[in-house]
Formats: structure tokens, sequence, C-alpha cells
């Protein structure tokens, strides 16, 4: 993959006018004048149909996952009430400030890969490749842990190995694949239905949830009474078998809360297939003569608009969905409550050898289904039904997030090997990866996509082993750590995506008089005149370096909190090996490719036009010229 970041075009300049003639064009989402060579290649290409409420689905059902259900829970267990309010703010608010400098990039060059090619231009080139892996192994992964997930949710009526291996890791998978191969508009529509269906259902449970601490139910906590603030009185206890204090505690749950903030970003990687927006302008108006037609960037401004309402409230709305759930989980049950989850490292006896959670000298953990924290709380209120629903309920959320994390991936992987040239005389790796890089002919990455699928689709197999639904077996422990390296792989993704913004922030306020001058289209963040900057991060730079801080002290102090009382083998893998593991890999690009150990110059402002001109491009090359059928049989075409 080391060529898929060199990028193979080059800026031309455009027809200056359109036919006197014409009282008004549309514009062309690739210039008219653009060389028959440079066209777009609709075999390497994908269809613009998202608009602003899918992209805001699509990003909706990514991040409103497992994390939503689950997280609340291990953070009550690990930290109690307190750490569930001050772990989901903060790293909401982390995610915000990232997403704050993903969506100003993202605004102006909605490019296949983004998250790999912002990196790869404005940082290092073997960096940006390893992001751009490190982004797809995150999502692969996570697609295969949320099947063993939905097969773990399934245990709570039924342990049976035949039902989880026949239906859930073979049927349930191969629906996804359909859904992701009959295109992008069947996609959308059914994100868009799903993420209504989720939200809906959401605020019946902390409706519920509400209800069951006024009173609602037979829990015994509540002693015919409700429950209210009673688990408050103490916000501060703490899992004493991982921490020494309430304060190491509290840094082990920031790790924990990231996970629930994965996917807030998948806009970067939908945006590609956004409805690129129509603008007219008349004859009189003059064209740009640097970066193309007024009304080009008029659509540009425009296309800046559908990404960014999704890209800056998906980090808002998905911290108060998280905060109040978490709030009310911690409202309603005990932090040392045997039916939450317990990390799977932690010892499950006491300092005098008495077993944990245990009913009749059995340990009570290693005998009950797989239980969520919501589920558990309406298990304790025996209210009739409620427990099943709410569990059915997290089965379809961990399926229909399952659909999103390979709807990411394939479009990470198609990112990289789309603009791979595999033709003869070319290395037969890099054979075989051009290869992935191509669409069908409904431009959806099929090939991708099938790879992206059962590239991991071993892990949730391999819980149907002896042993393998335990989360203290070695078999659940390598899946927990696995799902959590893939967290770490999008904070480390996080980090380098805040350190391109960064760098192109100074950028173009070094060069401003220089871009002003040659009226560089999209560029020109300190002009105010005439301004075409599709969208102005807030608080920058500022908001940029406290992002880039953060993430780092996720990764480096949260992660290694985990280790301070003791070296335990998966939460050290967990958080140091995807960080090794993604040196090496920038490491060993740079070995084979013996490329410079040095950032990308930005000092010269004709090299940074250079890479503008690049980006342009690759954001012209990138979808097919293609609109949206409004045929009797296109539900989605109409709306």
């Amino acid at each position: 993959m080391a060529d898929s970041m060199e990028m193979l075009v080059r800026s031309r300049p455009r027809s200056s006018r359109s036919s006197p003639s014409e009282k008004s064009v549309e514009v062309q989402r690739v210039p008219a004048s653009m060389p028959r060579e440079e066209q777009p290649d609709n075999s390497r290409s994908v269809n613009r149909w998202l608009g602003p409420l899918a992209l805001f689905m699509v990003t909706i059902n990514g991040t409103l996952g497992v994390g939503l259900y689950w997280r609340g829970g291990d953070i009550v267990e690990m930290g109690g009430p307190l750490a569930v309010v001050l772990a989901f703010l903060i790293m909401g608010f982390i995610a915000w400030t990232v997403m704050q400098c993903i969506t100003e990039l993202l605004c102006i060059w909605p490019v296949p890969g983004a998250m790999a090619i912002y990196v790869s231009e404005f940082v290092d080139n073997e960096l940006g490749i390893a992001v751009g892996i490190a982004y797809w192994f995150t999502y692969s992964v996570s697609f295969a842990a949320l099947l063993a997930t939905t097969a773990a949710e399934v245990t709570y009526w039924n342990n049976s190995k035949g039902i989880q291996g026949a239906i859930m890791f073979v049927v349930v998978p191969l629906i996804l694949v359909l859904i992701n191969a009959l295109g992008v508009e069947v996609y959308g529509l059914v994100e868009v239905v799903v993420g209504s269906m989720k939200i809906s259902v959401f605020v019946v449970i902390i409706i519920a949830m509400i209800a069951i601490n006024a009173g609602a139910g037979n829990d015994p906590v509540a002693d015919g009474g409700h429950i209210g603030a009673r688990f408050w009185n103490s916000p501060t206890p703490y899992e004493t078998q991982a921490a020494s204090d309430w304060f190491i505690a509290f840094l082990m749950t920031l790790s924990v809360a990231g996970f629930a903030y994965v996917g807030v970003e998948i806009i970067a990687a939908s945006a590609l297939e956004a409805r690129w927006p129509t603008s007219r302008r008349s004859d009189d108006e003059e064209p740009n003569n640097v970066g193309g037609h007024d009304a080009e960037r008029q659509s540009a401004m425009l296309i800046g608009e559908t990404i960014r309402f999704a890209a800056v409230w998906i980090p808002v709305f998905a911290m108060i969905a998280y905060t109040v759930g978490g709030i009310l989980v911690a409202s309603n049950i005990e932090h040392d409550d045997c039916l939450l989850t317990r990390q799977s490292w932690i010892k499950k006896v006491d300092s005098d050898g008495k077993l944990l959670c245990a009913e009749n000298g059995i340990p009570f953990k290693a005998n009950r289904p797989s239980m969520a924290p919501f589920v558990a709380i309406a298990k304790r209120s025996q209210l009739p039904s409620l427990a099943s629903a709410i569990n059915i309920f997290l089965i379809f959320t961990a399926i229909t997030c399952a659909n999103t994390n390979l709807y990411v991936a394939s479009r990470t992987f198609f990112g990289l090997a789309s603009r791979l040239r595999g033709g003869e005389g070319a290395p037969p790796w890099k054979r075989i990866l051009a290869w992935f890089g191509k669409t069908n002919n409904r431009n959806v990455p099929m090939r991708a996509m099938i790879f992206s699928a059962v590239a991991f689709w071993w892990v949730p197999l391999i819980s149907l082993a002896p042993g393998g639904s335990d989360s203290s077996s070695p078999i659940g422990m390598f899946i927990e750590a696995l799902s959590q390296m893939g967290t770490d792989g999008v904070i480390i993704v996080w980090a380098c995506e805040c350190w391109a913004f960064l760098r192109f922030y100074y950028c173009v306020k070094r060069h401003a008089p220089t871009l002003e001058e040659k009226r560089f289209p999209q560029v020109r963040r300190f002009q105010r005149i005439d301004d075409d900057y599709p969208f102005r991060s807030h608080g920058q730079p500022v908001t940029g370096f406290f992002a880039l801080f953060a993430c780092l002290l996720v990764l480096i102090v949260a992660n290694g909190a985990f280790l301070w009382r003791g070296f335990q083998r998966v939460p050290f893998v967990s958080a140091y090996l995807t960080i090794i593991v993604f040196v090496l890999i920038v490491a060993l690009l740079k070995l084979t490719k013996g490329a410079k150990w040095a950032l990308v110059d930005l000092s010269q402002c004709a090299e940074v036009e250079e890479i503008f001109r690049r980006l342009n491009e690759i954001r012209h090359r990138g979808a097919a010229d293609v609109e949206p059928e409004k045929s009797l049989w296109n539900l989605w075409g109409h709306i």
C-alpha cells in the first residue's frame, strides 16, 4: 500500500467560461476541461447519494452501538457513579475537539480514504498509510467483535452453540454483506430507518429506567419505595481488585469510555458518497482563474454544509446520550452488583480467598448469561418481559452497528487501494491491492467490502470453542483484548488527524498573503473578503492542541493505569500492542521505501499549492458523475 498515498494526478487549467448561449449551466462534478486520461474512472468511483439525514444516521448507527448499553456498567463497576459522569463528559469533549479538526479539513476535501490522505499530505506519507491501515483494522475487527457480542446476548435465552454458529456467525454476516452490496442508495435508506428506530427505542429505555428508579417493579433494593439517589450517597467506590485508589480507577474508566465514542468520525469515511449539491451561475459571472468556476466554489461550500452538521453535532449528541444513560445505570444498580460485567483479568476472589459473587460456593459470574447493565436493571425490577425486550433491542443494536462498521471498513480499504495502478510491470502485491480498489457496476466497492467482512470472521468463530464464551478464559481474554485494540487504533488515528490539521493550520497561516494574491480557492482561512472557506472550527489552534494532547494522554497515561497495581497481560496487550505495531508499520514502510525520516516540507508555497491541487483532483476523481434515479421503484431517490 506504500504507493496508495502517492497521487498520480496534477491540477490542470479549467475552461474559463460557459457558452454565451446558455442561460445557466449545472456545475459539473468533474471539470469539463480535464484531459480524458484524468477523467474519473468509474471502476474506481463511488456514487454520491447520501444526503445530510443519511450521513447523520450513518454516524449515529456507528456511534450509538454496544458501547452505549455496555460501557456504563463497566465504568460503574470500576469507579462508581461519579466516574460515569466524568468519564463520558471528558471523553465526549475530547471527541468534539477532535471532530472540529477533522471537519474543517473534510469540508474542503471530502475524498476517499480521507483520514489517511490528510496525514500523508500534511505530516508524513508513510504515517498516513499506517493511519489508513489502523483505521481499517479497527472497523474490520469491530465488525467481527460485534458478531461475537450479538452471540453473547443470545445466550441470555439459549446457550446452543449451533444457534450461535449457524445464525449469528453465518446468516447474520451474509445478510449484512447483502445490504452493503445493494448500493449506497439502499444502504442509506436502511441506515435512516434503523437510526430512527434506535433513537426512538433509546428514549423508551430511558423512560423505563426513570420509572424503575421512581419505584416501578419489585426491585429488592427499593424496599417497597423508590430507589432514588441512594447509590450516589457514596459516589466514589472503586474496584479494589484493579486499583489502589479512586483516581487510578477513574483513569482506567477514561479508556473504557473511549470505546463508546469510537465512530464519531465515521462521517470522514462516508463523506465521499455525500450528495454533491448543484448550484447555478449566470453568464456574466466571472470564473475563478485558479481553482475553477465560481459555481464550483459555491458547490464546494454547499457540500461543506451537508457534512458539517453531522460532523459537529454527533459528538454532542453522543455525549448527552452516554452521560444520561450512565447516570441512570449508576442510579439504578449498585457498583458491585454481581449482574454487572467485570473486566476479564480482575481476580474473582477477595483478599481472604473467598469467591466474589458466589452463590452456594459456585462463582455466579461464570455460570450466568452475559448481561448488559440495562438488562440487569430490568431483571432486578422483575417487570414482566422488560429484560427480554431490552436484550432483543441490544441484539438489534449490535447487528446494525456491525453493518455500519462493515461499511466504514470497506470504504477505508477502498480508499487505500483505489489509487493504486496494477498494470503490466507492477509488482504482484501492487496488482493484488489495486484489484481491491475497484467497484462493481453499481459503484459499490464489493471486493474491499467482502475482504473486510471475512478478514476477522474467525474471531467470533473461535468463541464457539470450549470456554470461548467465558471472558475469563484465554479465548475470552483474547477477544476482549482484540476489541480494545481497535479502540486504541481509533484514538491513534484521532491524534494523527489533529496533528495533520495543526500543520495545515499553520501552513495556510504562513502562506496566507500568497494564497490571497493568487485567489487560491477554499484554503484562504484567514481572509474574510470574498470568503469561500467552507468551515472554520472553533477555538483554533488551542482546540487542536488540546485534542492532540488529550488523545496522547488517554493512550499513554489512562491505558497505563491498568498496570499500576501489577502487570496484567490483557491490559498490556490491549493498551500497548496497537501502539507498538503502529510504530513498527511506519518504520517498516520507511525502510522498504527508503524514505526520509522527515515530515512533509510545508515551508515553500509552491509545494503547498501542489498539495492543494492534488487534493482537489482527488476530490473530483473520487466520485462517479451519476445522479440519483428517481423512478417509482427507487424510494430513496424520491426521498
